[in-house]
């Protein structure tokens, strides 16, 4: 217990009661000090997302020539299908810990010191500074990745319809694949115009492409209009060009559903990497802001 009736409290001494009670007050100057400084320190938040992104995409470039470099068109060769996606989806999150931790770092470093924080408001404003900078990071590299992806596939598509397409004009979309399975000649025959033939592939195309989008089963009517439609360009009886319909119409579906999968798997990584990248930025933060005041201990 104090004792209030000691010549120290006579004397009302805010050093006296630092000494006797172990709390630290806040004089008025710090007070006024930290009421002129702001919670959030854009320029470093900023600084550490460009960074991190910078960082995101170098990684994603070096996965990428690793990823090429190990899988192979030949049989018995490169590594297999599923073990080069959960490889990549490993990698994922290894690039997500990596680059966020260095841009919530740089963040936590750079940010402006606060004069008369609590050292507990300091820690969460640090983890909030790491976040942040993740969020800008990731946003960013969100809009170059998507920009750029779009870019690519847009000039690649144009390539292919005019090599592929232009000339006897055949569908180019989704389900062209397959169409082909559908309409290959019997080489005993000879086929259609190709006038006609380019009518029936848009034709199947846009059939196909709308059964299997929305998950609809083909009906016995679309089956024989597809068995007629084969028989009639490819010189096959009825019942084979039925059979073909329904092998091709199997094929398609596995292919969707494997797309379906693969899919499926990327999101689950996808957010995994998100959350450890959130993590690692938020922590990396605090080892930053602490070496910037100089209260982390090794």
């Amino acid at each position: 217990m104090v004792d209030m009736s000691s010549p120290e409290f006579e004397s009302g001494t805010e050093d006296a009661i630092i000494e006797m009670v172990g709390v630290e007050l806040p004089s008025r100057n710090a007070e006024a000090e930290e009421a002129q400084d702001h919670a959030i320190s854009w320029a470093a938040i900023v600084a550490g997302g460009v960074a991190s992104a910078a960082l995101t995409l170098v990684l994603l470039a070096f996965g990428a020539g690793i990823g090429l470099s190990a899988v192979s068109p030949w049989a018995n060769s490169g590594i297999s299908s599923a073990t080069f996606n959960i490889g990549a989806g490993i990698y994922l999150c290894i690039i997500a810990v990596m680059a966020s931790a260095i841009g919530g770092y740089l963040a936590g470093r750079l940010r402006t010191e606060w004069v008369g924080v609590h050292t507990h408001e300091v820690y969460f404003r640090d983890t909030a500074h790491g976040f942040l900078a993740w969020a800008f990071a990731t946003v960013l590299s969100v809009a170059v990745l998507a920009s750029t992806a779009a870019n690519i596939v847009s000039g690649a598509a144009a390539g292919l319809n005019q090599a592929n397409g232009s000339a006897a004009g055949q569908s180019a979309g989704p389900m062209a694949g397959f169409v082909d399975l559908l309409l290959r000649a019997n080489p005993a025959t000879t086929r259609s115009d190709a006038v006609d033939v380019a009518v029936a592939r848009s034709e199947l195309d846009r059939l196909f492409a709308s059964r299997l989008s929305t998950g609809e089963e083909f009906s016995a009517a679309d089956h024989s209009y597809l068995a007629q439609v084969v028989a009639a360009h490819t010189g096959l009886i009825q019942a084979d060009a039925e059979k073909r319909v329904s092998q091709v119409i199997e094929q398609a579906k596995s292919a969707v559903d494997s797309a379906r999968k693969a899919g499926a798997r990327f999101a689950l990584w996808l957010t995994a990497s998100l959350l450890l990248g959130a993590f690692s930025a938020s922590l990396a933060a605090t080892e930053g802001g602490g070496l910037r005041d100089g209260t982390w201990k090794y």
